[in-house]
């Protein structure tokens, strides 16, 4: 396809950030429950984020939250994550490619060539990014995957929940939202969250219900914030 073109993805997605760039830093923000994420940032320990794939546009914010501490993304090596990975290093998050989603992923020597890279990141103090139900969802369901990494990295988790108002949504798989200028934003986070090295299978099902409904929750309470004014 066209658009699918080394050059032509290049193009796009210096557009793109450009437009996120400057169309975030007019945006009011708001914060919330932020003691985790300050901890996080003032800790030399590495910490894995999730967040829904619909508000990866959102999630650059944080940006000024996070400060100087390292990080990473974990985009897919589907054609459409190199684009989304070509944007997000225009805004300061560089990618590793990879997916922390389908169970089977092991048996795939790329992601397990990333998840290597994931480990040592995290590991080496650095903060990386996962958007767990991407990147084919559902839609706000999270799999196993960022529970084992987790697990394998003993690093804690923070959940971001993210909203602006208004927005454009794409009709896309995940609802894309893209914030308008001068919008409104917030971020609620939730963690630290840990998971023991040792969990087994009916431990770590009831960690991922857990996470799952804990970063519904973050989502449902931006948006209620927002709506409250």
């Amino acid at each position: 396809m066209f658009v699918r073109r080394p050059w032509v993805q290049s193009l796009l997605a210096w557009l793109v950030s450009a437009y996120l760039g400057v169309t975030l830093a007019t945006m009011r923000w708001r914060f919330i429950d932020r003691s985790s994420v300050d901890a996080a940032v003032a800790s030399s320990e590495g910490v894995i984020a999730c967040f829904w794939h619909g508000r990866i546009a959102l999630a650059v914010a944080c940006r000024r939250v996070l400060k100087k501490k390292p990080r990473r993304v974990l985009i897919s090596r589907s054609p459409d994550g190199e684009f989304i990975a070509k944007v997000v290093a225009r805004l300061s998050f560089p990618a590793i490619r990879g997916s922390a989603n389908r169970r089977d992923a092991a048996h795939n020597q790329r992601t397990f060539a990333a998840s290597r890279d994931v480990l040592r990141f995290i590991r080496n103090g650095g903060l990386v990014a996962i958007t767990p139900d991407g990147p084919l969802g559902p839609a706000e369901q999270m799999p196993e995957g960022p529970v084992l990494l987790a697990r394998l990295a003993q690093a804690p988790v923070l959940l971001f929940g993210l909203a602006a108002k208004p927005t454009l949504t794409l009709k896309s798989w995940d609802h894309t939202q893209i914030p308008l200028p001068f919008s409104r934003g917030c971020v609620v986070f939730d963690g630290l969250l840990t998971v023991a090295r040792g969990a087994e299978a009916s431990e770590l099902e009831t960690v991922r219900a857990d996470w799952q409904a804990r970063l519904r929750a973050a989502q449902d309470a931006a948006e209620a914030a927002l709506a409250a004014g």
